[in-house]
């Protein structure tokens, strides 16, 4: 870990850290605004005591980073435009970083404060969006070029169906338990549970499915939104020590080969598919391959940028080997020969198999680019499971009480949590980022509509301004720094 400061100035270090620090305190703070969810209903019901639930979620929380991957990371990195990632240089990673990150830091406390559940995960994205805004105008890139549209599109689409799924879900789920178990204590709040029954905690098997399911919402989180953070750090390190995270060093001969391999197969493909595709990718014309320093990726330079990329990995059997300049350029040729497979496996001629060999391939050649080192996957854990730790209570009221006129029944907390488990379980699976949040609060909203308890107008409407607002304010807050910070340096 601490290589990566060797040779370098003390400024850029010093900003390396402060850097870090800041993706740290946004992952802290994720913990303790977006878990006190994740923990809201076990408290509330009183299955378990405030402090031990918050610990088991942070523990799960810390599994969940650990064990999740790096697939939703990688879904937040590439909403910026390939053109902005293969580009990046020190001073520019550093604006961009810290414009994302003071951006969604701001927006995530202020809400917090409030007692808001306001989405981290649309904030995050929302300040990545306004950055790449940001950068085109700023670089006379076209405006629809200025982010990644179609995982935009992808990410928005899961952002908002996730909240209307767990709202139908967790509502059809209670309607379920209330025809098969009408007569069940599961259906009494705590006060009733207190007051009739003389009893302070939930009914055994109640109890027990609340703790399971408040544990396993904390573990998905973990996974989904831990990688958020380790995404921001990768950001962090490419934009600001290229040349050791460009490339995972520590990939094998056989990761390389794996490369190489795959983009040799990619050649073949492409020239299988000449007919339909020697138009768009300029097939025997290639016309050298050498990038300048402003580079854009395009189709008709495919083949040149194969040619480039096989002669640079020629006998190449360790990353470690190659320069500086050739680790970022090989990373060039491997975002760009992505991007155009991605554009590739679009085309309505292209057989629905051959679609699926081109996505093995894409896999394939990324498989080096697209990694965390360990040390940034446990750093992200252990911030997000201490952060779970505090600042819960605002927001446990909120969900508890503050959503429908009457408190949360056993049932509704159980229903609200599997269909969140099961929504954020399904957006990991697919590599799409999800709101813990919206997910969690629109299943307890449901499952209040479905009870008939009603909604509180003030809180839900709170609850949608934050929703509505929160992408445009987090978009306009990092593109305004970003923009401030460029004309500044």
């Amino acid at each position: 870990m601490f290589d990566l400061f060797s040779g370098l100035d003390i400024w850029v270090g010093v900003s390396l850290v402060l850097a870090l620090a800041f993706v740290l305190a946004f992952e802290f703070i994720n913990g303790f605004h977006d878990t006190a969810n994740a923990v809201a209903t076990v408290i509330y019901t009183k299955a378990m005591s405030p402090y031990r639930a918050v610990i088991l979620s942070g523990i799960f929380n810390f599994l969940g980073v650990l064990l999740g991957g790096v697939g939703v990371a990688y879904a937040i990195v590439h909403l910026l435009p390939v053109e902005l990632l293969i580009n990046v240089n020190t001073s520019h990673g550093l604006i961009m970083v810290f414009s994302l990150l003071a951006a969604a830091i701001t927006w995530n406390l202020g809400t917090w404060y409030f007692g808001i559940p306001a989405s981290s995960s649309h904030t995050l994205i929302g300040s990545i969006l306004g950055v790449g805004l940001a950068n085109a105008l700023l670089t006379d890139v076209p405006v629809a070029d200025g982010i990644n549209w179609g995982k935009a599109i992808d990410i928005g689409l899961s952002l908002i169906f996730s909240p209307l799924a767990g709202f139908l879900v967790a509502a059809a789920l209670l309607l379920g338990l209330k025809w098969m178990y009408p007569l069940s204590k599961m259906h009494k709040t705590p006060e009733t549970r207190r007051d009739v029954d003389e009893k302070k905690h939930p009914p055994f098997w109640n109890r027990l499915v609340l703790v399971v399911s408040a544990m396993t919402v904390s573990f998905v989180h973990g996974s989904n939104d831990g990688q958020k953070g380790i995404g921001l750090i990768m950001l962090v390190l490419i934009g600001i020590v290229p040349a050791q995270f460009v490339l995972d060093l520590n990939s094998t001969t056989y990761q390389i080969e794996r490369t190489r391999d795959a983009a040799t197969h990619l050649q073949q493909f492409y020239q299988r598919h000449s007919d339909t595709l020697g138009e768009m990718l300029a097939l025997g014309k290639a016309n050298g391959s050498d990038m300048p320093d402003r580079y854009r990726c395009e189709a008709k330079q495919t083949e040149a940028t194969l040619n480039g990329l096989l002669a640079d990995l020629r006998g190449v059997s360790s990353y470690a080997e190659l320069s500086n300049d050739a680790r970022v350029q090989v990373r060039r040729y491997l975002l760009c020969l992505d991007d155009t497979a991605k554009k590739v496996g679009k085309l309505s001629e292209l057989p629905a198999r051959e679609k699926a060999d081109l996505e093995k391939l894409r896999k394939d050649l990324t498989t080096t680019t697209e990694y965390a080192p360990f040390w940034v996957i446990i750093a992200v854990a252990l911030a997000l499971g201490i952060g779970t730790m505090v600042g819960w209570k605002r927001v446990v009221l909120t969900v508890g009480e503050k959503i429908g006129k009457q408190g949360m029944t056993y049932a509704q907390g159980i229903s609200a949590q599997l269909t969140a488990t099961a929504a954020i379980g399904l957006a990991n699976i697919y590599s799409l980022p999800v709101s813990t949040t919206h997910v969690l609060s629109s299943g307890v909203a449901g499952t209040m509509v479905a009870n008939r308890s009603g909604l509180q107008g003030g809180t839900v409407r709170n609850i949608l301004m934050a929703w509505v607002l929160t992408l445009p304010a987090s978009m306009g807050l990092a593109a305004g720094l970003f923009w401030l910070a460029s004309k500044l340096v």
